[in-house]
């Protein structure tokens, strides 16, 4: 790494594909700097366990990139859940999907982490596990299948659909030659809430919705905000003043467990 041993450098943002963070995320560590790195941490839960030791061994900082848990509307969003705004909860549905565009794009190799599922799916999935507070004990899935520019096939769309232990179902799609789609919907016996954009860089203001069985819905306006610069200021703070990160390692390792399982089950499926 240039320039590893500068005493000016504290941090690194590690933004390269998805197949690369191992390598990189360990050579910032051995030298000396804290890490925030781009979704998903690492290809497999025990990749990310590697990360964790790592970060144990050099007193280190890591955080995975998942911005949208740092924005306004989804503290909102856990706040109502909190206060069981919606009853038990019963279902999450939740899409994230878009144009990758030619077959240039970094997507479209197998060798770099591409395809939807660990580019665009990953952050389904851990909004599935955040709002529902667990880890799923089942998950299926399906999916579309195209050549990698390199080697193999990879998946163009993935739908899934993960089972937790409360009785709440998690039902997502994922796409990357898709049209641009973006929701959040929340149901439960007492209520729903639907976010939509819940992803998106929303700086303007924003409206999470409140259904309740045919009464007035409640519109939650939520001012905006930049949830890049929100996580990096939670992730600067955490490396200066040596406080707790808000997500740890073992949410990336456990993140990491179910998209494996998704990939497989689809795969599987296909065949």
């Amino acid at each position: 790494m240039k320039n590893s041993a500068s005493p000016d450098i504290d941090a690194v943002y590690i933004a390269l594909p998805n197949a690369l963070h191992l390598e990189w995320i360990l050579k910032a560590l051995d030298a000396g700097k804290h890490v925030l790195c781009e979704k998903p941490l690492a290809m497999s839960a025990v990749e990310c366990e590697e990360i964790a030791r790592k970060a144990d061994e050099t007193g280190l900082k890591v955080l995975e990139g998942f911005m949208y848990r740092f924005h306004p509307r989804f503290e909102k969003l856990q706040e109502l859940l909190g206060a069981n705004a919606v009853g038990t909860l019963t279902f999450v549905h939740v899409a994230h999907s878009f144009d990758a565009g030619g077959d240039d794009n970094i997507r479209w190799y197998a060798g770099l982490g591409g395809g939807a599922l660990f580019d665009a799916g990953c952050y389904c999935v851990n909004m599935s596990r955040m709002v529902t507070g667990q880890e799923p004990a089942h998950v299926a899935a399906f999916g579309n299948y195209r050549d990698a520019n390199d080697d193999g096939r990879i998946d163009t769309s993935i739908a899934g659909m993960l089972r937790f232990p409360a009785g709440a179902t998690a039902l997502f799609d994922t796409g990357v030659n898709l049209e641009r789609r973006n929701f959040l919907e929340i149901t439960g016996t007492g209520g729903r809430l639907y976010l939509e954009n819940p992803f998106g860089l929303l700086e303007e203001d924003s409206v999470l919705e409140e259904h309740h069985f045919g009464q007035d819905t409640i519109f939650h306006k939520i001012k905006g905000g930049n949830h890049f610069v929100r996580m990096g200021e939670h992730f600067a703070g955490s490396v200066l003043n040596g406080t707790p990160l808000r997500y740890d390692l073992t949410d990336a390792a456990n993140n990491a467990r179910v998209l494996e399982a998704l990939d497989q089950a689809a795969r599987k499926a296909r065949r």
